[in-house]
C-alpha cells in the first residue's frame, strides 16, 4: 500500500503465533472512548505490555497482552483522537492500527461534550496525511430521529460532512439507533430537559434514508456500509466489518487472519479482544448503548486511575486470554 514511505502504518513483521501466545486484534474500545479520555492509561499499559479487563458479562477478570508478539493490530473507537495522535508512531511500532471515528454534528441536546465538526475533520485529515486513507473509517452512527433530526436534516448534515471528508477516507459506517431500554430512558430524560421529541421510524423510513445517504457517500467517492443491521440493507450499502482484518492486512502489508466472530446477530467483525469498560465515557451522548447512567459514568471517569492495570478495576486477574487460547489451540492440533 504505502511501500517504504515515511508515515506508513507498518509494524515489524512477526509470526501469527509464538511461544504458545495466540495473536489477537485488540479493540480499544467499543465500550468507551479510550483515545479521548484514557490515552495516558493506554500508553502506560502499552509500555507494561499488558492490561487487565473486567469482564462485563460476569466471571473473572482477564489479562490481554499488548506486545508485538501478541497483537495483530489495534482498532481504536473514538470521537476525539487528539490526545492519542502524538503517540501513534509509538503504537504502530507494536502493531498496525486503524481508527473507527464517529462524527455526526448532532445538536448539543443529544451529544453534549463532543468536539466540533471542524476539529473532527481536521483530525481525519491529519490521520490521512500521516498514515494514509486507510487509517480511519468515518462513522455516522447511530442515526437518531430526535431534536429536529428527520430524514431531510440527516441528508443535509451528512452531505456537508461527506463533502468535507471527500478524499480523506474511503468508508463510512452507518446504523440506525436501536432503542434499548437504557437508551429509551436516557433519551426520555434528555427530551424532557431540552424540550424535544424522539421516535423510532418504520423499517421503510429507515431503509429510505439509508439508501439516500449511501448515494450521497458514493457521489463523494466514499463506500457506505451498514453495521449489524442486515434487515436494513438496501442496494448501494455493504455490510460493515468494523473490526476489519482485511483493512489491517492492507495497512500492515502482511496477511492478518482472524475468523469472523460478531458481537451480536448480524455483526461481521473479526475476532478481537476489547479492553474497555462500559459506563466510563463522559461524552454525554444520550443515545449511547454503552452508557446506562450519566452520573455513574462521570463518577467512574473521575475515579479512574491512569496507573492501574485495569481501566476500571473491580476484581483480581485470573488468566491471560491469549495464553489460554493458545493452549486450547495446541491441544486441538
Amino acid at each position: 500500500m504505502c511501500g517504504g514511505q515515511l508515515g506508513c502504518n507498518l509494524p515489524p513483521a512477526s509470526h501469527s503465533q509464538r511461544e504458545g501466545v495466540l495473536r489477537v486484534i485488540v479493540s480499544a474500545s467499543y465500550r468507551t472512548d479510550i483515545p479521548a479520555f484514557y490515552a495516558d492509561w493506554f500508553m502506560r499499559r502499552l509500555a507494561a505490555g499488558y492490561c487487565r479487563v473486567s469482564n462485563p458479562y460476569g466471571g473473572g477478570d482477564y489479562e490481554v497482552l499488548l506486545t508485538p508478539e501478541a497483537v495483530d493490530g489495534f482498532v481504536f473507537w473514538t470521537r476525539n483522537m487528539r490526545p492519542l495522535l502524538r503517540h501513534l508512531d509509538a503504537i504502530r511500532r507494536v502493531a498496525p492500527f486503524f481508527v473507527q471515528f464517529t462524527l455526526t454534528g448532532y445538536p448539543r441536546a443529544l451529544e453534549s461534550s463532543v468536539i466540533g465538526v471542524e476539529e473532527g475533520v481536521a483530525q481525519f485529515r491529519e490521520l490521512r496525511d500521516r498514515f494514509g486513507p486507510r487509517a480511519a473509517v468515518w462513522r455516522y452512527d447511530p442515526i437518531v430521529f430526535a431534536a429536529d433530526l428527520d430524514a431531510e436534516a440527516h441528508c443535509d448534515g451528512f452531505a456537508r460532512l461527506a463533502q468535507a471528508l471527500a478524499g480523506t477516507i474511503d468508508e463510512v459506517v452507518l446504523s440506525v439507533m436501536t432503542p434499548y431500554k437504557k437508551t429509551r430512558r436516557n433519551l426520555d430524560r434528555a427530551a424532557r430537559r431540552h424540550g424535544f421529541v424522539w421516535y423510532d421510524p418504520s423499517l421503510e423510513e429507515k431503509q429510505g434514508l439509508l439508501a439516500r445517504l449511501a448515494a450521497v457517500a458514493a457521489d463523494q467517492g466514499i463506500a457506505a456500509t451498514l453495521c449489524s443491521q442486515p434487515e436494513l440493507l438496501v442496494p448501494g450499502l455493504g455490510e460493515a466489518r468494523c473490526v476489519d482484518a482485511e483493512r489491517l492486512s492492507d495497512i500492515a502489508e502482511r496477511p492478518i487472519a482472524a475468523r469472523e466472530s460478531g458481537n451480536r446477530p448480524g455483526c461481521r467483525c473479526a475476532l478481537s479482544r476489547d479492553i474497555g469498560a462500559y459506563d466510563t465515557c463522559p461524552h454525554g451522548c444520550v443515545y449511547c448503548y454503552a452508557v446506562a447512567d450519566r452520573d455513574r459514568t462521570v463518577a467512574n471517569f473521575r475515579a479512574h486511575d491512569p496507573a492501574a492495570d485495569c481501566l476500571m478495576p473491580t476484581r483480581k486477574p485470573v488468566a491471560t486470554v491469549q495464553t489460554v487460547a493458545g493452549a486450547v489451540a495446541a491441544k486441538r492440533s
